[in-house]
């Protein structure tokens, strides 16, 4: 069986407050394809519940692509693509956020990272790229 090489990465942008801002994900680091992926973020320097946190992946030689985000409010908005095969969630009282992605594919191995809003609560309209796959495919891959 194919093993997929997701590596797991995180990357913090200032937002809300100036504080030493900190992600620290934890994961399998490889997963078998119609497995589930699950990350956690555990966040410091900002509160759950005033700052959103969006996920993000960089597939092999392209660049960063918009996957979802659970905003301050609890609320979860995905890329249209991947709504059936993502899921976000988070435990404000751990202080972490969860990314769930059902049925792996090879065309899911890419790099993924978590990133705090750069806005508070619900301020932001999210305008993003396509997901990791359909890129790829419009992309004749």
């Amino acid at each position: 069986v194919e093993i997929l090489g997701l590596l797991l990465c995180l990357v913090a942008a200032p937002c809300c407050v100036l504080s030493q801002v900190q992600l620290q994900e934890s994961g399998p680091g490889l997963v078998k394809p119609s497995e589930i992926l699950s990350i956690t973020c555990t966040v410091s320097g900002f509160s759950l519940s005033s700052c959103g946190v969006h996920w993000v992946c960089q597939p092999p030689g392209n660049g960063l692509e918009w996957m979802g985000v659970i905003w301050a409010s609890g609320s979860s908005q995905y890329n249209s693509g991947l709504q059936s095969q993502l899921s976000i969630s988070k435990d404000t009282s751990k202080s972490q956020v969860t990314l769930a992605l059902n049925s792996l594919r090879t065309e899911d191995i890419a790099v993924y990272y978590c990133a705090r809003d750069t806005m508070m609560g619900l301020q932001c309209e999210p305008r993003h790229k396509p997901p990791c796959n359909a890129v790829r495919k419009s992309r004749g891959r």
